[in-house]
């Protein structure tokens, strides 16, 4: 069995998440759907999708999942806060969330799309 002690994971962590300001620049791919409340969602998903609009954060929403971009705290807060809106309104959900983090790198919610746009022109 392997152990690892919290104070090690911090530290691998803080190196591997943070730039030179103490920042971490992620962008998040997540779906909250909930469970238990019958065939349509829709209200919930209207729900979290107002927390995440109303974060201030970059974030583009599409069919399944949407994407959110900002520093590691922010993000996660702000998924957080539509997950805890969701359960208010029922009694379970799944979350599934993938994220892309790339200390110094900003805009990546437009210039991830914009490079493959550019390579499709060639």
């Amino acid at each position: 069995m392997v152990r690892a002690d919290l104070r090690t994971v911090k530290k691998i962590s803080a190196v591997i998440l943070h730039d030179d300001q103490g920042e971490c620049d992620m962008l998040a791919a997540f779906s909250i759907t909930p469970i238990g409340t019958g065939e349509s969602v829709g209200d919930q998903v209207t729900t979290a999708v107002r927390i995440i609009r109303d974060s201030g954060l970059a974030y583009r929403t599409a069919a399944s999942f949407t994407e959110i971009e900002g520093e590691w705290d922010q993000v996660m807060g702000v998924i957080k806060a539509a997950t805890d809106a969701v359960l208010a309104e029922s009694d379970r959900c799944s979350i599934v969330i993938k994220a892309d983090i790339r200390p110094g790198r900003t805009n990546t919610l437009h210039t991830k799309v914009e490079s493959v746009e550019r390579r499709l022109a060639e």
